[in-house]
């Protein structure tokens, strides 16, 4: 097998964060790793101290009580929509369409793959769909706002909008929001309470803390009752309730945090054009860029020690996520200024 056909049947054009799998492509590869191929904020929050029996004792109502109220005041829930905490986003995307079964699911894309292999598995009829209008014809719709990977962005009355037909024929339209923490005002979280919505949010994202595993359901009350219930007693350990009802209601260190990543996305869509990479899109966490034979930059900068996110149907594209430090924004610029040449 070839390096590119290595690259192609690996983890590492599924999903980001495979520095397993980058490591045994490129057992040479200078260490360490600087890891580009997520859309995770460099720049954890800080994580506070906890007391022993955070994780001695089972979670009680008191802990979840208090996320809850955070993320309801951080996301702009309404009192009569449930917020429902699980182990991040994926674990929803996954549970989803067994708490809600579907024969036809329209998804708007191109855009994360977990979405129609979920509902797949299910045994659904799964449609790629282009426009908005083409959702309403679906038990189901998917949008991923803002999209993943190019930053697509739907305003919320156009989603409001795509969601109203829907609610007429009982169906459920899904806004993933994994990526809308440091763009609140595009959410439609504030209408949760609509029985044909589920936003779902991401909080290991914008606070850098994906190994926590949190994430959340916005959705009507019986729709909530329904998801906490295949959940299950204490769907979230003590120290995720304890850090992300801690985090959730900083909102001083959320603001912070947008400016500083804001910055750091036009100094790198900067230094790729510089590199003659056409930016294609994405978000402050985040930048997708185009490049004819992307997937040769890719093994390239993976040989140099810096991993990137590939796209089999879009052998065009690369994803760069923000690099952490100045050390790893050197290592990037002299792999970009030599990649023709390398």
């Amino acid at each position: 097998m070839t390096a590119h056909s290595a690259i192609e049947a690996s983890p590492l054009v599924a999903h980001g964060g495979r520095l397993d799998a980058a490591r045994r492509l490129f057992p040479d590869a200078p260490q360490p790793w600087i890891d580009l191929s997520t859309g995770v904020n460099p720049r954890a929050y800080p994580l506070p101290p906890l007391a022993d029996e955070v994780f001695t004792r089972l979670p009680d109502d008191d802990a979840f009580a208090a996320l809850d109220g955070a993320a309801r005041k951080a996301y702009g829930a309404p009192a009569g929509a449930d917020v429902v905490p699980g182990g991040g986003a994926q674990a929803f995307i996954q549970m989803l369409p067994r708490v809600f079964p579907a024969k036809r699911v329209a998804i708007l894309g191109f855009t994360y793959a977990e979405h129609a292999a979920c509902w797949a598995a299910m045994g659904a009829q799964v449609d790629t769909v282009e426009t908005l209008d083409a959702l309403a014809g679906a038990d189901v719709g998917v949008i991923v706002n803002p999209n993943n990977p190019d930053g697509r962005s739907v305003a919320p009355q156009d989603i409001l909008s795509a969601a109203a037909p829907m609610s007429q024929r009982g169906g459920l339209l899904i806004v993933d929001e994994s990526f809308m923490d440091f763009t609140p005002e595009a959410s439609v979280a504030r209408f949760a309470q609509n029985e044909s919505l589920v936003v779902l949010r991401s909080f290991g994202k914008a606070y850098g803390l994906p190994g926590l595993r949190l994430g959340f359901a916005l959705c009507s009350r019986a729709r909530g009752a329904k998801l906490r219930a295949a959940l299950g007693p204490w769907a979230v350990s003590g120290p995720a309730l304890a850090i992300g009802a801690r985090a959730l209601a900083d909102q001083a260190w959320r603001t912070g945090a947008a400016r500083a990543c804001a910055g750091d996305a036009a100094r790198l869509d900067a230094l790729l054009t510089q590199a003659r990479f056409q930016i294609v899109g994405g978000t402050t966490l985040f930048r997708l860029a185009a490049r004819s034979h992307a997937s040769r930059c890719f093994a390239y900068l993976a040989a140099r020690g810096i991993l990137t996110r590939g796209f089999a149907e879009r052998p065009d594209w690369l994803r760069f996520g923000l690099p952490p430090n100045e050390s790893a924004w050197a290592r990037l610029a002299a792999a970009l200024e030599s990649v023709d040449g390398g």
